[in-house]
């Protein structure tokens, strides 16, 4: 609910109608339980017992899903959950390379996180609008790249 919430909210404005509705079809639960089962890891943000955000990540680089919940942005909580998101696929995989594709409403908060533009705003293989970005990770001392 949470994901559909906030995309209803937040992303949809800015699309094509039909690439929204499109869009929330592939935010249903079923969907979600389906790309868990193909290996996407989901991370979930809590204050207290209350759910403020969900993240998810494909293939321990590429990040699929950042949603906050509205009356928790501007609080630190995107900051918390792409620190805790990142930590799996850095440690598992020492992945220092991510991508993502932002909704046009999303750009600047991952420009605070550190991604930068890669390309310009296009249309999606799914046809919602997006801009490519990406985050290079320093190396760690003693490891190489």
């Amino acid at each position: 609910m949470l994901i559909r919430r906030v995309t209803r909210r937040w992303i949809l404005p800015d699309q094509p109608r039909e690439a929204g509705q499109a869009l929330l079809l592939r935010l249903s639960a079923k969907v979600l339980r389906e790309k868990i089962i193909e290996g996407q890891r989901f991370y979930l943000g809590f204050l207290d017992d209350v759910l403020v955000g969900v993240s998810a990540m494909r293939d321990d680089s590429h990040l699929v899903h950042f949603f906050v919940g509205t009356r928790y942005q501007g609080r630190g909580y995107a900051r918390q959950l792409w620190l805790r998101t990142l930590q799996d696929p850095v440690r598992r995989a020492n992945t220092r390379y991510f991508t993502l594709n932002a909704t046009r409403c999303a750009v600047s908060v991952y420009m605070r996180l550190g991604f930068r533009a890669t390309g310009p705003e296009g249309l999606s293989p799914h046809g919602v609008l997006t801009t490519p970005m990406a985050l290079t990770l320093p190396a760690l001392p003693g490891k190489r790249a």
